[in-house]
């Protein structure tokens, strides 16, 4: 399409990101004449997934303007390899990678699951089953099974724990004694319906996590790692609360074997929730939505929306200077609040990293992701902060490559911690160390190439949308979970049942366009 201003939309929404895509989704299937544009020139917003030209190409952009961005501090190293016979690892050409901004795992039960079902926009996707969870212990202890002892002289004792993986994980365990099996399943039972014992936990709500195992389970100090693996918590120990880990452990416990034997968590193949925005797009269109990436809006005035509304739309003018118009704008605002920023890294290592991702079950699919949970205060920096009295954990979400992000033979490792500026880099980097030493791979793994940025996210845990008037709406910025939060649904609905007044019917829940043989589903 040559020119966009010879049609009155119904619907303008400005950006790309998983919150507007479901949303164009949504109402393109529903009837409504949708315009989807971005300024950038790739889909997904926080959420994109780039080759390696692509990734030095944002990093340049990031760098330009962090000031106002969501990102910041972002920077790209190739290493040169070293001269060898055989000559060592080196990376692919850069289509060989899908290296995801804002990778996260997607629970067995999320209701998002149940919403690209209802939309039969599953059939476009893929997933793969998340494997196995790690705790690093930087000194030999009671655990589980063991990935590898380090081979380096300044770790030797550090090794990768196996976090139990449900009561028969924790039976077959040799190295917990009977008192710490019956503590942990006792607790096990308590949380399989926590909501329905109150008089257990409410009075603790606010209590560290680990102090509340201690003194109500008398779970043992050794145990209480991978438990607050299981919440994904970016917050120090003494700083999640209980009432903030336990929901989340009993969504990982609940997930197990919902989807297949022995896992709870997925990822989708091909470079994280930016497939399923590129998927959303696609099947929009379909629904005869017009996407245009490389356009952005123009400034919009208060006396262009107040003398305005839906019924005459509202008179718009694109930055390349095209007139349009909308009958509503749906966008996404910066934070008004800004957290401190998290710090993340994207390290691609020579190696599959075999041992983290052992087989999940009898008749499991292969795990192409596992997680590494460094605790806080299993690692230590020069310099800490001096207004925490623990550094932050660290998590390193593995994929393989069965995930197509990378070639075979490489992993990438997305690495993340809450601990803000160079500090936080540093915490990263040595946690990237610390794992690479604690797995037994021959040859050792090394680093192909690494980059790290800062993302910042809302403050605030309020969804509601801002709406400066009738008929502009702004969705605030994407949870930075390590899981994927069920409140970007709750954001998106109450917007397209705004758009849509009366006449809504089921939100993503469409018939089939065309009939499907058994064979394709």
């Amino acid at each position: 399409m040559d020119t966009l201003d010879k049609t009155d939309w119904d619907v303008l929404i400005v950006g790309t990101g998983l919150q507007q895509s479901l949303l164009a989704l949504a109402l393109s299937r529903s009837g409504k004449k949708i315009l989807h544009i971005d300024e950038n020139d790739y889909y997904g917003g926080a959420e994109a997934a780039f080759s390696l030209q692509e990734v030095e190409s944002w990093v340049e952009r990031v760098n330009k303007d962090p000031a106002s961005a969501a990102f910041s501090q972002a920077s790209f190293e190739k290493p040169t390899p070293a001269e060898s016979d055989p000559p060592a690892p080196s990376l692919s050409p850069s289509r060989a990678y899908s290296l995801a901004l804002n990778p996260q795992v997607i629970y067995a039960r999320s209701a998002l699951i149940q919403r690209l079902i209802s939309s039969k926009v599953y059939r476009q996707l893929e997933f793969m089953a998340v494997g196995s969870w790690w705790v690093y212990s930087p000194s030999a202890s009671a655990g589980d099974e063991d990935a590898s002892d380090s081979s380096s002289e300044s770790s030797k004792t550090s090794k990768l724990l196996k976090v139990p993986n449900g009561r028969e994980d924790v039976f077959q365990n040799s190295e917990l004694d009977f008192k710490a099996k019956r503590a942990l399943m006792k607790f096990l039972r308590f949380i399989t319906d926590y909501e329905e014992q109150t008089e257990v936990w409410d009075a603790c709500r606010d209590q560290p996590f680990p102090t509340f195992l201690s003194e109500q389970f008398k779970v043992p100090v050794a145990l209480h790692a991978p438990l607050l693996a299981l919440t994904l918590s970016s917050a120090s120990s003494s700083n999640t609360t209980t009432q903030y880990a336990l929901p989340r452990v009993a969504r990982h416990l609940r997930s197990i074997g919902t989807l297949g034997a022995g896992f709870g968590a997925i990822i989708p193949k091909w470079g994280g929730l930016s497939e399923i925005s590129q998927v959303g797009c696609r099947a929009s269109a379909v629904g005869g939505a017009v996407y245009v990436l490389g356009k952005g809006l123009g400034d919009i005035s208060d006396d262009q929306t107040e003398s305005q509304g839906a019924a005459s739309g509202i008179k718009l003018c694109l930055k390349d200077g095209e007139a349009i118009t909308a009958g509503w704008i749906v966008g996404e605002s910066s934070p008004n609040q800004p957290s401190e920023p998290s710090c993340k890294t994207i390290t691609i290592v020579s190696s599959p990293l075999t041992s983290l991702f052992p087989p999940i079950a009898d008749e499991a699919p292969p795990p192409a992701a596992a997680i590494v949970f460094f605790p806080s205060g299993s690692l230590s920096i020069p310099d800490p902060p001096d207004d925490q009295q623990e550094l932050p954990p660290v998590y390193i979400n593995i994929h393989t490559s069965d995930t197509g992000e990378c070639p075979r033979g490489q992993c990438v490792l997305y690495s993340s911690t809450s601990l803000a500026g160079e500090r936080g880099f540093q915490l990263l980097h040595l946690a990237t160390d610390a794992l690479l030493s604690s797995v037994a791979e021959t040859p050792p793994p090394t680093i192909l190439c690494s980059t790290q940025y800062q993302q910042r996210a809302e403050a605030t845990d309020d969804i509601t949308p801002e709406t400066p008037n009738d008929h502009v709406i702004n969705f605030a910025p994407t949870p930075l979970n390590l899981a994927f939060d069920d409140s970007i649904l709750d954001r998106v609905k109450p917007v397209w049942e705004k758009i849509m007044g009366e006449d809504t019917g089921d939100f993503l829940v469409f018939e089939d366009r065309e009939a499907y043989a058994d064979d394709d589903e």
